[in-house]
């Protein structure tokens, strides 16, 4: 693995940390092969359950390294920019995007494959492709659409122009927007919380809201499985004998990387 990408894991979570903070985090091509790599590896580790994907530095990522963008976007260079936001939409766990400083371009596209998006004061938002004259890959464009609404899209794509915090949070384009300070104790709050709750309601909610958002409803065969996982697990009977007891639950489910269940 390059310094550029750096992967830190411990107890469950694992931070992926985008690390050129000279260069404002932007992304290279050989950066975007090594994020496809990883979060694929990632997803086949049944003992990370969270994701947090953060910048070095004081900013989240300014966007594809244009120096890379040469030759055009097709061809390898789309093929494996969308490898590794597809890899980073589909890790079977809750994935969070801690945003500070820049997000533009192809920071965007990170953060909206990630499942929450929280930010600082700080955080810019922009979608540029019309500086440059290029088009936004589709995977990306859906994504943005279903968070922000096409008419927010449009302004955004249309115009190129960045945007603040409380402006992002207003479109939907982030959920949550704390003071610096605050932020990194929130981000623990955040994560000591989904791990106190069901990973097999984490896991299968996400596949389920794939589904809805891809075919506009989820497929029988989906919540026929998850039915099973759910009586079959013991989650629910650890979950109803807490309530009762008035304890926190202790959810024997771990997802396998071999579980039909979880294929999208």
């Amino acid at each position: 693995m390059s310094s550029d990408i750096e992967i830190h894991v411990a107890a469950g979570v694992a931070t992926l940390l985008l690390n050129r903070p000279a260069k404002r985090n932007a992304i290279t091509f050989e950066m975007w092969q090594e994020l496809g790599d990883v979060l694929t590896e990632l997803a086949d580790q049944s003992s990370v359950r969270i994701l947090v994907v953060r910048g070095a530095g004081e900013h989240f990522c300014a966007g594809a390294d244009i120096s890379g963008l040469s030759g055009g976007i097709g061809g390898d260079y789309g093929k494996v920019n969308w490898r590794a936001e597809e890899a980073l939409a589909n890790f079977p766990g809750p994935t969070i995007a801690y945003i500070q400083g820049n997000c533009v371009g192809g920071g965007v596209s990170i953060a909206t494959a990630c499942d929450i998006r929280m930010c600082d004061m700080t955080a810019q938002f922009g979608i540029t492709p019309a500086k440059l004259g290029i088009v936004y890959p589709s995977n990306a464009l859906t994504r943005i659409v279903q968070l922000v609404g096409p008419s927010n899209t449009k302004h955004l794509m249309f115009t190129a122009e960045l945007i603040d915090a409380m402006a992002a949070s207003r479109i939907g384009l982030v959920d949550e927007v704390h003071d610096s300070a605050a932020m990194g104790t929130r981000l623990d709050e955040l994560i000591a919380q989904l791990l106190e709750r069901s990973e097999l309601t984490q896991v299968a909610t996400k596949q389920m809201i794939a589904q809805i958002m891809a075919h506009g409803s989820v497929l029988e065969s989906t919540q026929t499985a998850w039915e099973e996982q759910v009586n079959t697990s013991g989650e629910l009977a650890q979950g109803l004998e807490a309530f009762a007891t008035r304890r926190a639950p202790i959810f024997p489910w771990r997802r396998s990387i071999s579980a039909s269940t979880l294929k999208p």
